[in-house]
């Protein structure tokens, strides 16, 4: 099995996080079905939006929590009815109770949602490949601790990951979660302070979180490579195109149809090009 070694890393090339939902695992039939289905429960089955929908929404870079992209899109469509948000009855937490019991299933202690079916997006060997190259890796994700340890531990077989989830730091873009993984791996690798940072991840809130990072910590590389999630690949040729626009423009370096791209060379490559 794949595991963060816990050994000093001397002139380590880089130091690579990655973001878990349309990176390490598709999403496409569970987290995002899960908002699909909770919006159309509260308009009453007038409304589910598409992934189109979704994509948009998340185009503007602020809606990584998948709770409340789904209650943002029950007020606009409401909205679009001539109804002012402060007459919509919505209560937050009834509605993320919802949305748990589609993606976990009915049951917190025996889950058997959508999360349960969720193909994976790397191989443990891919990650291996890191460790054999001296790239410390770990992962930042606005999942919860539970979904992203469920993928991470159980389905990937990764022995304590490093990983900030959502009770861990505030959501993206903001960079505090992203600061605290890359101290995470510093203090764990005994790595320098001006090693290069990757951040991997497929939405515009993950490449503005890395342009909030280059403004904080602005005397060290940060790079941000974008990943095309698999609803994105199935798409027409138009949706893609826009799709990666809207990463590049949101400072994707590279952009690539699957992590698994990101090799060692790459990498040495990505870091080459930004000296």
């Amino acid at each position: 099995m794949a595991s963060n070694l816990n050994k000093s890393v001397s002139r380590t090339l880089a130091i690579v996080v990655f973001d878990i939902d349309g990176v390490v695992r598709d999403v496409g039939g569970s987290y995002r079905r899960a908002l699909a289905d909770t919006v159309e429960q509260y308009t009453s089955g007038a409304y589910r939006p598409s992934q189109l929908d979704i994509d948009a929404l998340k185009s503007e870079g602020v809606w990584n929590n998948d709770w409340e992209a789904s209650q943002e899109l029950v007020y606009r469509y409401f909205e679009k009815q001539g109804k002012n948000r402060t007459e919509i009855a919505l209560d937050y937490n009834t509605l993320v109770a919802f949305f748990q019991s589609r993606y976990r299933g009915p049951n917190p202690e025996n889950w058997t949602g959508y999360i349960c079916t969720e193909p994976l997006l790397l191989a443990p060997n891919y990650l291996e490949s890191l460790t054999t190259a001296g790239i410390p890796w770990g992962f930042f994700s606005g999942a919860t601790r539970g979904s992203a340890e469920y993928v991470l531990c159980k389905r990937l077989g990764l022995k304590t990951p490093v990983l900030i989830a959502m009770e861990d730091a505030p959501g993206k873009p903001d960079p505090t979660g992203l600061f605290a993984t890359v101290q995470l791996l510093e203090q764990q690798f005994s790595t320098s302070e001006t090693t290069p940072i990757i951040y991997v991840g497929d939405t515009v809130a993950d490449m503005y979180t890395v342009e909030k990072a280059k403004l904080l910590q602005p005397n060290r590389l940060w790079i941000g490579v974008g990943i095309l999630p698999p609803h994105v690949l199935q798409e027409t040729t138009q949706q893609l195109e826009a799709y990666t626009a809207n990463l590049k423009q949101a400072g994707a370096k590279i952009i690539l149809p699957n992590v698994q791209e990101l090799t060692a060379g790459k990498i040495q490559e990505l870091i080459a090009g930004e000296k």
